[in-house]
């Protein structure tokens, strides 16, 4: 027997589809960023997340970089301390590089309340945003012949089914998006996974820091690391899922029996815990089509090297929505061709090598000879630009 439709399987919604000029899904930065500059631009935004509560289930580190604090006007309340000091470590811990900076180079955002004030930032301009939603995919694309105010989509909710006809899709719904599948878009192969447990820092005098372990016991292909600012804790490592000897779980056990810069740290039985995929696969080849397109982690907008995530959400959000805008004011889908995943991707080049590298290291001797090479000059160099770079995502 045939899998019912979406349709079939949530009931038939109104006939009548509500319209749009842009539908997003997913109210992750990205998705708001997008979804707040088009409400500004006088477009008629809707955006539908399934979470029911933007505080709740957080997946990234929160991690913003130097050039994301001059560039992006963030509130300060829901930024923890600056960090200018990063220590990296082979197996065993010992010898470990240590590079300071005289800039702050990190700050940690409280995620949860910077998505609830994206959030109302978005609601201000006019976006209407619709929490506990899911995306269903599309209802009868081409229903009306002429496609006159765009395709159908299906969305559900707490008040049931519903269609949302928009010009244009945005998905900003995460490295598995099904707005991808939906678009026939290129979707996310390489993905690292990751978990991680915050809590209260004891020591609010501590030194800001930043204690990253290269060991592919513990992080395969990635990195472990404990982030200390004096108001959270963050203590986690990632790497490809298959190579982790007894799972992720068990590697995040084994790290926090010994992890470095956790000096007289008892680690609380309450804390909060964090996991999800991370695609460090750079930039996505195939981001648009006539309909819509990607941005965040459903684009590969990540480092490849670093999986930092949110300076390239932001940047490639902010140049999706001056692409939309543009399709929009011209009526012309063919504008949506300049948002172009593959030049995107092609300044990428050195990360996606350097990426190679770090995936190359596979066992503990490995780790600890790249080390070797990384304590000379030209390797604490290169380790200071990667690190501590004025770099950002690199925009047409």
């Amino acid at each position: 027997m045939a899998e019912p439709t979406d349709r079939e399987a949530h009931g038939a919604p109104d006939e009548r589809a509500e319209g749009a000029d842009v539908m997003v899904v997913g109210a992750g930065l990205a998705g708001l960023h997008a979804a707040t500059l088009l409400a500004r631009s006088g477009r008629r935004v809707v955006l539908a997340e399934r979470r029911p509560t933007l505080t709740g289930t957080v997946r990234t580190t929160g991690i913003f970089v130097r050039r994301t604090l001059e560039d992006f006007d963030l509130p300060e309340e829901h930024l923890g301390p600056p960090i200018r000091r990063m220590v990296l470590y082979p197996p065993g811990l010992r010898g470990p590089v240590e590079l300071a900076s005289e800039r702050d180079e990190y700050r940690v955002g409280d995620m949860g309340p910077l998505y609830v004030d994206a959030a109302r930032e978005a609601e201000r301009a006019g976006v209407e945003l619709r929490l506990a939603t899911r995306f269903l995919g599309p209802a009868e694309r081409y229903d009306d012949g002429a496609r006159q105010g765009g395709p159908a989509y299906l969305l559900e909710g707490p008040g049931g089914p519903a269609r949302v006809r928009a010009r244009y899709l945005v998905g900003a719904d995460g490295a598995r998006s099904r707005v991808a599948r939906t678009l026939g878009l290129s979707r996310n192969a390489e993905l690292l996974v990751g978990a991680e447990e915050v809590f209260a820092d004891p020591d609010p005098a501590v030194e800001p820091g930043f204690h990253c372990v290269v060991d592919p016991r513990i992080a395969p292909g990635y990195l472990a690391w404990v982030l200390r600012d004096g108001e959270h804790i963050h203590l986690g490592t990632a790497g490809y899922a298959e190579r982790f000897p007894r799972g992720m779980y068990a590697a995040l056990q084994r790290f926090a029996a010994a992890a470095p810069g956790m000096d007289g740290v008892v680690r609380p039985e309450a804390v909060e815990k964090r996991a999800g995929p991370i695609p460090v696969g750079g930039v996505l080849p195939r981001i648009s089509c006539a309909e819509g397109l990607l941005v965040g982690d459903a684009a590969g907008a990540v480092s490849p090297l670093t999986a930092g995530g949110l300076d390239p959400c932001l940047r490639l959000s902010g140049h999706a929505a001056e692409i939309l805008d543009e399709a929009l004011r011209a009526g012309r889908p063919e504008v949506l061709e300049h948002y172009d995943g593959g030049a995107l991707r092609a300044r990428f080049r050195k990360r996606l090598l350097l990426r190679q590298g770090l995936d190359a290291l596979r066992t503990p001797a490995m780790a600890s000879a790249a080390f070797t090479a990384l304590r000379t000059p030209p390797g604490r160099a290169l380790a200071r630009r990667i690190l501590f770079g004025h770099g950002s995502f690199p925009l047409p």
